[in-house]
Protein backbone atom coordinates (compact mmCIF):
# COMPACT_ATOMS: atom_id res chain seq x y z
CA UNK A 1 0.00 0.00 0.00
CA UNK A 2 3.07 2.39 -0.13
CA UNK A 3 5.54 3.26 2.66
CA UNK A 4 3.82 6.59 3.56
CA UNK A 5 1.35 7.34 6.10
CA UNK A 6 -2.21 7.12 5.16
CA UNK A 7 -5.11 8.96 6.84
CA UNK A 8 -7.38 6.53 9.34
CA UNK A 9 -10.23 7.13 6.57
CA UNK A 10 -8.27 5.65 3.57
CA UNK A 11 -8.79 1.86 2.69
CA UNK A 12 -5.18 1.24 2.24
CA UNK A 13 -2.83 1.62 5.06
CA UNK A 14 0.75 2.70 4.71
CA UNK A 15 4.05 0.78 6.11
CA UNK A 16 4.38 3.85 8.18
CA UNK A 17 1.26 3.15 9.42
CA UNK A 18 2.32 -0.40 11.04
CA UNK A 19 5.39 0.79 11.92
CA UNK A 20 4.33 3.06 14.21
CA UNK A 21 1.78 1.43 15.54
CA UNK A 22 4.22 -1.56 16.22
CA UNK A 23 6.36 0.80 17.87
CA UNK A 24 3.25 2.22 20.09
CA UNK A 25 2.99 -1.12 21.41
CA UNK A 26 6.55 -0.98 23.04
CA UNK A 27 5.06 1.39 25.57
CA UNK A 28 7.19 4.46 24.70
CA UNK A 29 6.47 7.50 26.89
CA UNK A 30 6.28 9.59 23.56
CA UNK A 31 4.21 9.26 20.57
CA UNK A 32 6.71 7.55 17.78
CA UNK A 33 7.42 9.28 14.51
CA UNK A 34 9.42 6.98 11.72
CA UNK A 35 11.45 9.42 9.00
CA UNK A 36 12.03 6.77 6.41
CA UNK A 37 14.24 7.36 3.59
CA UNK A 38 12.46 6.36 0.53
CA UNK A 39 8.94 6.89 -0.19
CA UNK A 40 8.37 3.81 -2.33
CA UNK A 41 4.66 4.25 -3.78
CA UNK A 42 1.62 1.31 -3.66
CA UNK A 43 2.52 -2.16 -5.13
CA UNK A 44 6.15 -1.46 -5.18
CA UNK A 45 8.44 -3.63 -2.77
CA UNK A 46 11.43 -3.18 -0.48
CA UNK A 47 14.42 -5.47 0.43
CA UNK A 48 15.95 -3.17 2.83
CA UNK A 49 14.64 0.36 3.07
CA UNK A 50 15.66 2.66 5.85
CA UNK A 51 14.27 4.80 8.44
CA UNK A 52 15.01 6.30 11.71
CA UNK A 53 13.42 7.14 14.91
CA UNK A 54 13.42 8.53 18.44
CA UNK A 55 11.91 6.47 21.38
CA UNK A 56 12.10 7.16 24.70
CA UNK A 57 11.26 4.96 27.46
CA UNK A 58 9.78 5.62 31.07
CA UNK A 59 11.57 7.38 33.58
CA UNK A 60 13.90 4.53 35.60
CA UNK A 61 13.80 2.16 32.16
CA UNK A 62 16.75 1.16 30.56
CA UNK A 63 16.88 2.69 26.69
CA UNK A 64 16.12 -0.14 24.17
CA UNK A 65 19.04 -2.15 22.50
CA UNK A 66 18.97 -2.72 18.99
CA UNK A 67 18.72 -6.03 19.72
CA UNK A 68 15.53 -5.63 21.61
CA UNK A 69 13.84 -3.35 19.16
CA UNK A 70 14.57 -5.67 16.47
CA UNK A 71 12.55 -8.30 18.15
CA UNK A 72 10.26 -6.00 19.48
CA UNK A 73 9.07 -4.56 16.69
CA UNK A 74 8.88 -7.76 14.96
CA UNK A 75 6.96 -9.13 17.37
CA UNK A 76 4.12 -6.72 17.23
CA UNK A 77 4.57 -6.64 12.91
CA UNK A 78 4.19 -10.08 12.85
CA UNK A 79 0.70 -10.68 10.84
CA UNK A 80 2.35 -8.20 7.65
CA UNK A 81 4.74 -8.72 5.56
CA UNK A 82 6.91 -6.14 7.04
CA UNK A 83 10.43 -6.92 8.84
CA UNK A 84 13.03 -5.38 10.63
CA UNK A 85 16.31 -6.40 9.78
CA UNK A 86 18.30 -4.44 12.27
CA UNK A 87 18.92 -1.48 14.40
CA UNK A 88 21.44 0.41 15.26
CA UNK A 89 21.82 3.71 17.57
CA UNK A 90 22.70 6.97 15.24
CA UNK A 91 24.08 10.59 16.73
CA UNK A 92 20.71 13.02 16.39
CA UNK A 93 22.64 14.68 13.03
CA UNK A 94 21.26 11.99 11.10
CA UNK A 95 18.18 11.40 8.98
CA UNK A 96 17.01 9.01 7.22
CA UNK A 97 16.64 10.11 4.22
CA UNK A 98 18.35 13.35 3.63
CA UNK A 99 21.95 11.56 5.03
CA UNK A 100 21.77 8.88 2.19
CA UNK A 101 24.49 9.32 -0.22
CA UNK A 102 22.59 6.89 -2.95
CA UNK A 103 19.47 4.80 -3.18
CA UNK A 104 19.89 1.57 -5.89
CA UNK A 105 16.94 0.00 -7.20
CA UNK A 106 16.28 -3.11 -9.23
CA UNK A 107 13.38 -3.59 -12.14
CA UNK A 108 12.12 -7.49 -12.52
CA UNK A 109 11.47 -8.16 -16.28
CA UNK A 110 10.03 -11.15 -16.85
CA UNK A 111 10.61 -12.36 -20.62
CA UNK A 112 8.68 -15.13 -23.13
CA UNK A 113 5.38 -15.30 -21.70
CA UNK A 114 2.65 -14.73 -24.58
CA UNK A 115 0.20 -14.33 -22.08
CA UNK A 116 0.14 -13.03 -18.39
CA UNK A 117 -1.53 -16.41 -17.15
CA UNK A 118 1.80 -17.60 -18.39
CA UNK A 119 3.53 -16.23 -15.58
CA UNK A 120 4.63 -18.52 -12.39
CA UNK A 121 2.30 -18.15 -9.92
CA UNK A 122 5.19 -18.00 -7.35
CA UNK A 123 6.49 -14.40 -9.31
CA UNK A 124 2.72 -12.65 -9.45
CA UNK A 125 3.15 -9.22 -8.76
CA UNK A 126 6.98 -9.71 -8.21
CA UNK A 127 8.24 -8.82 -11.82
CA UNK A 128 6.38 -7.62 -15.30
CA UNK A 129 5.88 -9.65 -18.18
CA UNK A 130 5.23 -7.21 -20.83
CA UNK A 131 3.52 -8.35 -24.00
CA UNK A 132 4.26 -9.04 -27.91
CA UNK A 133 7.55 -11.60 -27.96
CA UNK A 134 11.06 -11.01 -26.99
CA UNK A 135 13.30 -7.60 -26.23
CA UNK A 136 15.83 -6.23 -28.12
CA UNK A 137 17.81 -5.97 -25.14
CA UNK A 138 21.32 -4.75 -27.23
CA UNK A 139 19.09 -1.65 -28.44
CA UNK A 140 17.75 -1.75 -24.69
CA UNK A 141 21.16 -1.43 -23.55
CA UNK A 142 22.23 1.26 -26.16
CA UNK A 143 19.42 3.73 -25.11
CA UNK A 144 20.29 3.09 -21.41
CA UNK A 145 23.58 4.99 -22.01
CA UNK A 146 21.72 8.25 -22.93
CA UNK A 147 20.25 8.01 -19.01
CA UNK A 148 23.44 7.53 -17.69
CA UNK A 149 25.43 10.90 -15.90
CA UNK A 150 23.39 14.00 -14.56
CA UNK A 151 20.23 14.90 -16.88
CA UNK A 152 17.25 17.21 -16.23
CA UNK A 153 14.50 13.99 -15.80
CA UNK A 154 11.39 16.37 -16.34
CA UNK A 155 10.43 14.19 -19.09
CA UNK A 156 10.23 11.27 -16.92
CA UNK A 157 8.68 11.89 -14.07
CA UNK A 158 5.51 11.60 -13.43
CA UNK A 159 3.89 14.63 -12.04
CA UNK A 160 2.23 15.66 -8.20
CA UNK A 161 1.79 18.38 -5.44
CA UNK A 162 5.73 18.56 -5.29
CA UNK A 163 6.66 19.00 -8.67
CA UNK A 164 7.09 22.43 -8.69
CA UNK A 165 8.88 22.47 -5.50
CA UNK A 166 11.74 20.18 -6.54
CA UNK A 167 14.26 19.93 -9.19
CA UNK A 168 14.39 17.88 -12.06
CA UNK A 169 18.17 17.53 -12.56
CA UNK A 170 19.26 13.75 -10.92
CA UNK A 171 22.88 11.90 -11.86
CA UNK A 172 22.07 8.21 -12.54
CA UNK A 173 25.38 6.69 -11.16
CA UNK A 174 24.52 3.01 -12.12
CA UNK A 175 22.69 1.57 -15.12
CA UNK A 176 22.55 -1.90 -15.73
CA UNK A 177 20.99 -4.41 -18.03
CA UNK A 178 21.97 -8.17 -16.62
CA UNK A 179 20.31 -11.51 -16.65
CA UNK A 180 18.74 -12.73 -13.40
CA UNK A 181 17.95 -15.70 -11.83
CA UNK A 182 14.10 -16.24 -11.28
CA UNK A 183 12.54 -17.93 -7.79
CA UNK A 184 12.67 -22.08 -8.79
CA UNK A 185 12.78 -20.88 -12.83
CA UNK A 186 15.21 -23.84 -12.92
CA UNK A 187 12.59 -26.01 -12.56
CA UNK A 188 11.10 -24.58 -15.33
CA UNK A 189 13.56 -23.94 -17.83
CA UNK A 190 11.87 -25.99 -20.50
CA UNK A 191 9.21 -22.84 -20.82
CA UNK A 192 11.57 -20.70 -22.37
CA UNK A 193 10.99 -18.17 -19.49
CA UNK A 194 14.27 -15.19 -19.13
CA UNK A 195 14.67 -13.22 -16.17
CA UNK A 196 16.13 -9.88 -16.49
CA UNK A 197 16.58 -7.29 -13.86
CA UNK A 198 17.36 -3.23 -14.61
CA UNK A 199 19.33 -1.82 -12.19
CA UNK A 200 19.77 2.29 -11.35
CA UNK A 201 21.44 3.79 -8.94
CA UNK A 202 21.14 7.40 -7.99
CA UNK A 203 21.58 9.76 -4.89
CA UNK A 204 17.63 10.30 -5.53
CA UNK A 205 15.11 9.54 -8.03
CA UNK A 206 11.72 11.79 -9.27
CA UNK A 207 8.41 10.67 -7.99
CA UNK A 208 7.70 7.45 -10.63
CA UNK A 209 11.00 8.21 -12.51
CA UNK A 210 12.39 4.48 -12.31
CA UNK A 211 9.05 2.84 -13.59
CA UNK A 212 9.30 5.66 -16.41
CA UNK A 213 13.12 4.72 -17.79
CA UNK A 214 11.95 1.15 -17.43
CA UNK A 215 8.89 1.92 -19.48
CA UNK A 216 10.96 3.25 -22.42
CA UNK A 217 13.76 1.24 -22.59
CA UNK A 218 11.02 -1.81 -22.51
CA UNK A 219 9.79 0.16 -25.37
CA UNK A 220 13.12 0.53 -26.82
CA UNK A 221 13.25 -3.14 -26.82
CA UNK A 222 10.03 -3.86 -28.58
CA UNK A 223 10.96 -1.43 -31.18
CA UNK A 224 8.11 1.19 -30.20
CA UNK A 225 11.19 3.59 -29.84
CA UNK A 226 14.72 3.75 -30.80
CA UNK A 227 18.05 4.26 -28.25
CA UNK A 228 18.20 7.62 -30.02
CA UNK A 229 14.42 9.03 -28.84
CA UNK A 230 15.38 8.46 -25.27
CA UNK A 231 18.13 11.16 -25.66
CA UNK A 232 15.54 13.33 -27.52
CA UNK A 233 12.59 12.30 -24.75
CA UNK A 234 15.68 13.54 -22.25
CA UNK A 235 16.15 16.98 -24.09
CA UNK A 236 11.98 17.90 -24.05
CA UNK A 237 12.39 18.19 -20.37
CA UNK A 238 8.56 17.68 -20.78
CA UNK A 239 6.72 15.27 -18.19
CA UNK A 240 3.72 15.41 -21.14
CA UNK A 241 6.07 14.19 -23.65
CA UNK A 242 6.56 11.09 -22.26
CA UNK A 243 4.93 8.38 -24.43
CA UNK A 244 1.34 7.37 -23.03
CA UNK A 245 1.22 3.95 -21.33
CA UNK A 246 4.83 3.41 -21.40
CA UNK A 247 5.05 3.55 -18.10
CA UNK A 248 6.49 0.55 -16.24
CA UNK A 249 3.58 -1.57 -13.43
CA UNK A 250 5.07 -1.09 -9.57
CA UNK A 251 4.92 -4.80 -9.05
CA UNK A 252 8.48 -5.50 -10.83
CA UNK A 253 10.22 -2.52 -8.87
CA UNK A 254 12.06 -3.46 -5.60
CA UNK A 255 14.22 -0.89 -3.23
CA UNK A 256 17.27 -3.19 -3.29
CA UNK A 257 19.52 -0.65 -0.88
CA UNK A 258 20.00 2.48 0.59
CA UNK A 259 23.44 3.35 1.22
CA UNK A 260 24.45 6.09 3.83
Amino acid sequence: SGVMETKSDQALVGVQNYLEKAAQNLKPSAPIKFHISSRTDSGVHALANAAHLDIQRAPGKAAFSGKQLVQGLNYHLKPEPIRILSAQRVPSTFHARFSALSRTYIYRLLLGCAHYSQIPVFERDLCWAPAGGPLDIPAMKEAAKFLLGTHDFSTFRSLNSETPFRCPVRTLLQLEIQPAPGFLSHHYQHRGLEFWEVKFKSRAFLYRQVRRMVGALVAVGQGRLAPQDIQELLEVKDARAFPPHAMAPASGLFLKSVEY
